[in-house]
């Protein structure tokens, strides 16, 4: 295994850990899971096209996310609800687009070596979602508690609503190559919701979800690799784990 890989990996877990605070507190736990099955139709086109997968789930899920955005207002109803009808005409959609290994490694994610775009693009992701975490946690803290008390202070809401739905389909993209369509999800809730378990602050939960997504994310791969089993199942079985034992700690 590569330090470039390991490298990639880990920043995709700080992403996760960051971006999955703020789901849980939006009350998006399933949305994560919802939104990731958006990426099946562009991985279906990039194949098509003979491009990079990763690419075509980029691009999808900007899309997805914008849609998601632009109709919540429109449609007067909660985000869960629009990402779920998203998410199943997606689902349909790139299942019909995708097929045979293609189809299994895109649902579970793959082992193969990173090229050099995909490091790029992975590290460049993961240091772009980071630093909007970082800087706007406040801001998007003020948003949570009270929408109008954000407006009254200066916020654009709707622009950092924006802004947050689009980072958090960056995330679900950083995670693919790794978990898979159906497993990135778990990826960025399951460790903090850990996290939400055991800290008593914003600073502390980021801490410990950043923490927590790490290090299931090395214990999976190394064990995936001692096994030769599909990454994906075992990260996420590692962050199940730390979660259970949240129970017994606290």
């Amino acid at each position: 295994m590569s330090t470039e890989y390991l490298l990639v990996s880990v920043a995709m877990a700080v992403a996760a850990g960051l971006v999955g605070c703020f789901a849980v507190m939006r009350r998006m736990a399933l949305a994560a899971d919802a939104l990731s099955h958006v990426a099946l139709p562009g991985i279906g086109l990039a194949l098509a096209l003979h491009v990079n997968s990763v690419f075509g789930a980029v691009a999808m899920l900007f899309f997805g996310a914008l849609l998601v955005w632009a109709m919540e207002r429109k449609a007067r109803v909660g985000t869960e609800t629009v990402i779920g009808v998203l998410f199943s005409v997606a689902l349909a959609i790139g299942s019909l687009m995708t097929s045979g290994e293609d189809l299994i490694e895109a649902l579970f994610g793959g082992t193969g070596a990173l090229s050099r775009v995909e490091i790029a693009f992975g590290l460049a992701s993961a240091i772009a979602v980071t630093v909007f975490i970082i800087t706007q946690r406040n801001k998007l803290v003020v948003i949570l508690v009270s929408p109008d008390v954000a407006r009254t202070a200066g916020i654009q809401v709707r622009r950092l609503n924006l802004v947050y739905l689009e980072m958090f389909a960056l995330t679900i993209a950083l995670g693919l190559r790794y978990l898979g369509v159906l497993l990135m999800g778990a990826l960025i809730i399951i460790p903090a919701a850990t996290a939400k378990r055991l800290a008593k602050n914003l600073t502390a939960m980021l801490s410990i979800a950043v923490g927590a997504a790490v290090l299931s994310t090395l214990a999976g791969t190394f064990v995936a690799q001692s096994l030769h089993r599909g990454t994906g199942p075992l990260i996420v079985t590692f962050a199940a784990v730390l979660f259970l034992l949240s129970f017994v700690i606290r």
